[in-house]
């Protein structure tokens, strides 16, 4: 697969506050292009909303950062069109109904009609097809997902995907439009260890071959930045740690779905 360019990331004093309160604050770190980064802490410590700020989805209210040179959050709707999002509940997810094939079939659609350059679309039509069938092969391969192996290949229900299927295919569908940043909810929820260590080495693989990936988690690998949306044991708001690190006053998971389904309705 074509390595893409990854975006170099960076926040200082980057936050954000709600009608209810604090979401994030003080978030400080730089990633090199290509570089995979654990947003870690607990459920309702505001890591998916730093997650979608990061993308361009979410608007801050304090600090700054930078995306592929992309200034946040003034230039938004330029960091959307760089960054891709896998799984992300009630922004990106993916629908239990639909097959593996009509997911793939429709983001190769939606890449074609809206993501290809003037030239591109002026190609004859069996020209763009098979571009668009290369495409989708090459994100397949890049996800590790075989659907071969599947119970009906490319006919299986997303309902029918176990835990880490349904990760692969998120991850290959925000790879067709080649993205400079990938970014990833959960990215270890409802995994075994094995599970785990196989969703951290194929988000790796995605960094290792050029795209930068943000992904959140509960508890993050070893050899590999991390950023946290709450304080460790042993630390407390306003002392940072060793790592870069992001504190923040509690916030509950009510006030942080709030904060997703407004970005989801943008």
């Amino acid at each position: 697969m074509e390595s893409p360019h990854g975006a170099a990331v960076s926040a200082e004093d980057f936050g954000l506050e709600g009608p209810r309160g604090r979401v994030f604050r003080d978030v400080t770190f730089r990633a090199e292009p290509g570089e995979l980064v654990a947003i870690e802490g607990a459920s309702g410590s505001g890591r998916t909303c730093l997650l979608l700020a990061l993308t361009g989805r979410m608007r801050t209210t304090e600090g700054h950062a930078e995306v592929g040179g992309l200034r946040l959050p003034k230039q938004a709707a330029a960091v959307r069109r760089i960054a891709a999002l896998g799984p992300v509940p009630m922004v990106s997810e993916l629908d239990p109904a639909f097959t593996v094939a009509e997911h793939l079939g429709e983001r190769a659609l939606l890449q074609g009609r809206y993501g290809a350059s003037l030239r591109t679309l002026l190609r004859p039509r069996a020209e763009r097809r098979a571009a668009a069938e290369a495409r989708v092969g090459e994100a397949l391969e890049a996800a590790g997902l075989d659907l071969a192996t599947l119970p009906k290949s490319g006919r299986t229900s997303v309902r029918d995907l176990e835990r880490l299927e349904a990760l692969r295919l998120s991850v290959a569908l925000a790879l067709i439009g080649r993205p400079r940043l990938l970014a990833v909810d959960d990215a270890d929820l409802k995994l075994s260890d094995t599970e785990r260590d196989q969703a951290w080495a194929l988000l790796r693989s995605v960094a290792d071959a050029g795209t930068t990936v943000l992904a959140v988690c509960s508890e993050a690998p070893g050899n590999t930045q991390v950023v946290r949306t709450a304080p460790t044991a042993g630390e407390t708001a306003g002392e940072p740690a060793a790592e870069e690190t992001a504190t923040q006053e509690p916030t509950t998971e009510q006030e942080t779905a709030d904060a997703i389904a407004e970005a989801g309705r943008a």
